[in-house]
């Protein structure tokens, strides 16, 4: 019997495919009422890990528990987790209603559960169209309402936003954010697209190229990583210059010609400036945001082996959980996706 607590624990997970490792050493907890990010390059190894915690992959050591048991253990897994790794699994000619009746049938629901989803993913006018005929997104709204048909505890989606147009995915997100935070339901979303996601998430977990590069809080994730002030003078390399003779060392050219100096405020950039007597056209202050954070801390994914990765900022193991020794600390995530 599950606990009920609608929570995903995954704990030191891996998953080796011959000589290649997947998954190494993966660890993180999903809590309801919140929305995960789970985000890395294509190749991260997010899919192997979904299929994972859905049953639909063996791992090679460690496990992935939702209620705190494995997906195998779930009794009728329907009413716990819907998921969402693929919307292609539809009969074309069969009807968006005949559709959901048929897995309706097969985990147990009411017919009439058909038509609700159906409307709660904005499909109520399409209930009678043919699934062969649908576009992109209409698919993908039909493969959310199919995973919503158990009223799941738990909602695993995989690239969620594809085929969406702007209108479906400002309500894609409303949806989740309703889901999670108003009903105390556990959502985990996968995706690459970065200003989407930094929208609609609380938590995140950041894997690439077989390590976790961060798990924890996106508001910690901004706090960790320093904002700049990005400057236009009339001399960049005199700028550059005044300002590492006074101490200022963080200062690095931008490929528009501007000075990005970290660690320092306009106004003591400003100073620094008119005391060497560089003119400046203008100052920006440059606040961290979800996509270049992401990029900093993958872009070791297809730039060489695993001598040049960089060091993972990892919060911790699932509470209740004894903590990672060093070693595993350093080899968690997943190449393959």
């Amino acid at each position: 019997m599950h606990d009920g607590s609608g929570r995903i624990v995954v704990q030191n997970l891996s998953k080796q495919f011959g000589a290649v490792n997947a998954v190494q050493n993966l660890s993180f907890t999903v809590e309801p009422g919140s929305v995960t990010g789970f985000l890395g390059p294509n190749g991260a190894g997010k899919t192997t890990t979904l299929r994972m915690l859905l049953g639909l992959v063996t791992p090679t050591a460690g496990q992935a528990t939702i209620n705190g048991r494995p997906h195998s253990q779930l009794g009728n897994p329907a009413r716990v987790v819907g998921s969402v790794l693929e919307n292609e699994g539809f009969h074309p000619s069969r009807t968006a209603r005949n559709h959901l009746r048929v897995y309706a049938a097969a985990i147990g629901v009411p017919d009439r559960r058909a038509d609700e989803v159906l409307g709660l993913v904005g499909l109520g006018s399409a209930a009678d169209r043919k699934a062969g005929g649908f576009s992109l997104g209409m698919r993908q709204r039909l493969a959310l309402a199919t995973a919503l048909l158990g009223d799941p505890q738990v909602l695993v989606l995989d690239e969620p936003t594809n085929g969406l147009d702007p209108e479906g995915i400002l309500w894609l997100r409303n949806f989740l954010r309703s889901y999670a935070r108003e009903q105390r339901r556990t959502v985990l979303v996968s995706s690459h697209l970065l200003n989407e996601v930094e929208q609609l998430i609380d938590q995140v977990v950041i894997i690439s190229q077989g390590v976790t590069r961060y798990y924890g809080s996106l508001d910690q994730l901004r706090k960790s990583q320093q904002s700049r002030v990005l400057v236009q003078p009339a001399d960049p390399g005199a700028l550059v210059k005044a300002l590492q003779e006074n101490g200022i060392t963080a200062v690095s050219p931008t490929p528009d010609g501007r000075v990005a100096v970290a660690g320092s405020s306009v106004q003591q950039i400003g100073d620094l400036a008119a005391k060497a007597g560089i003119a400046v056209y203008g100052m920006q202050e440059d606040h961290a945001d979800l996509e270049r954070m992401f990029f900093q801390l993958t872009q070791g994914q297809f730039a060489g082996g695993p001598g040049q990765q960089p060091q993972p900022q990892y919060q911790g193991p699932p509470p209740g959980y004894p903590p990672s020794g060093p070693q595993q600390q350093q080899h968690w995530g997943g190449p393959q996706r």
